[in-house]
């Protein structure tokens, strides 16, 4: 059993400006079917597939990380009611993972490529993942000595494996509640009324004072449109339904923009639904950070998180924990208008005792500090002595890392 940690956390009252009160705001969102996101999302798939494969094998969880997804986009000729794929897309996937522990072999490779065979195919609707993709795997050995610093268990508390940090905020912006949501209600409504839309949607999102534009790019899928008439047409209703998502987040005037490079000679249609197949190339950590969205006004990390090993490559563990304590800080302290909370491990030391856990607050006015500060320290603290929930919520996938 762990011993009581007294751990260093630290709350400071900032005084800059909130993201909500500058004049100019800018946030991100690459879609599921955007060759990067494609990449985080098969390095977690594979990940939480060996994971589970340790777990019925071994008992526990074994060295690996799989954040190391490469794709090199193929060729296609999309025409309007058809078109084909006539060069496939190209995924390796790079990265470690232990294939032997106690004498017995442990498929990595197999199950990572049925892993990423499985994403593909429930992300994008219209790939056919056995003649439009390749898969090839080049995990290499991840080393049986790391079982030591994972514990027999989730629920033992590992020691981390890199001196990185995390990095999350709260509550999300008007605009990134537009840029996220947009996306997602896109994916979850309306692309089952509009067949014709694509998994490979990018949102971006400006608000310069009290206006806020939304730009849309989204591969449609050229056996759903019939003509350049029928194109207009699907755009229209996408760009409809996008402003009505935005509408529900502000009482900004918005203007709404979809593809807005197209010409009646040239416009944005795809075989698959995705740009992956004619042109463009992806790759873990590129894309979204964990919460969702590329927040250039806000602090953010770099690290790529997707693939990298739940049970202690803090890397992913703290960018993660750290959304969730920004979280649970604003919905249960009164008077926090933002917060950031960044989080710092060292190497070797346990991860529920980061060198440093800090909040940043900016808060509403006539606040009581002193009982704000005690409250947020218990929020961090708490999550701090639960880590591994991180662990198991990632396994159950519960967890998003872009």
């Amino acid at each position: 059993m762990n011993e009581p940690v007294v751990r260093n956390i630290s709350v400071e009252f900032v005084s800059k400006k909130a993201v909500g009160d500058q004049e100019i705001e800018m946030v991100e969102r690459k879609g599921l079917g955007h060759p990067d996101s494609l990449c985080d999302g098969i390095a977690d798939a594979v990940s939480v597939a060996l994971c589970k494969e340790y777990m019925k094998k071994c008992g526990m969880i074994l060295h690996h990380n799989t954040d190391k997804v490469q794709l090199v986009a193929g060729r296609s000729c999309p025409d309007y009611g058809g078109g084909e794929v006539i060069s496939p897309i190209y995924i390796m996937l790079g990265g470690r993972a232990t294939g032997n522990f106690g004498g017995e072999e442990i498929p990595t490779e197999i199950v990572a490529i049925t892993a990423t065979k499985e994403y593909l195919r429930k992300t994008v609707r219209n790939l056919d993942v056995e003649s439009h993709v390749v898969v090839e795997s080049r995990l290499g050995k991840g080393s049986s000595d790391l079982l030591s610093v994972f514990g027999s268990n989730t629920k033992a508390v590992p020691m981390a494996n890199d001196t990185s940090f995390g990095v999350a905020h709260a509550p999300f912006s008007e605009t990134e509640s537009i840029a996220f949501n947009v996306e997602n209600e896109v994916m979850a409504k309306y692309r089952d009324k509009e067949r014709a839309v694509g998994e490979d949607m990018k949102v971006m999102a400006l608000r310069e004072k009290d206006k806020i534009t939304i730009t849309i790019c989204d591969a449609f899928v050229s056996k759903y449109v019939d003509d350049y008439e029928h194109y207009e047409a699907a755009k229209r209703g996408l760009r409809e339904f996008a402003s009505d998502v935005a509408e529900t987040y502000t009482n900004k005037d918005v203007i709404t923009l979809v593809n807005t490079a197209d010409t009646p000679e040239s416009v944005y249609i795809t075989v698959t639904g995705t740009s992956a197949e004619m042109g463009d190339d992806g790759a873990v950590g590129r894309g979204n950070r964990c919460n969702g969205l590329i927040t250039p006004n806000r602090s953010i990390s770099m690290e790529a998180a997707a693939g990298k090993n739940p049970v202690n490559h803090t890397g992913k563990i703290y960018n993660l924990l750290a959304g969730k304590i920004a979280n649970e800080i604003v919905d249960s302290v009164d008077g926090v208008r933002e917060v950031d909370i960044k989080i710092l491990s060292e190497i070797g030391r346990r991860i529920d005792d980061p060198k440093v856990a800090t909040a940043q607050i900016i808060t509403n006015s006539g606040v009581n500090r002193g009982a704000m500060e005690k409250k947020v320290e218990r929020v961090i603290d708490e999550w701090l002595s639960n880590i591994t929930d991180i662990t198991e919520m990632v396994i159950r996938e519960e967890l998003k890392t872009f």
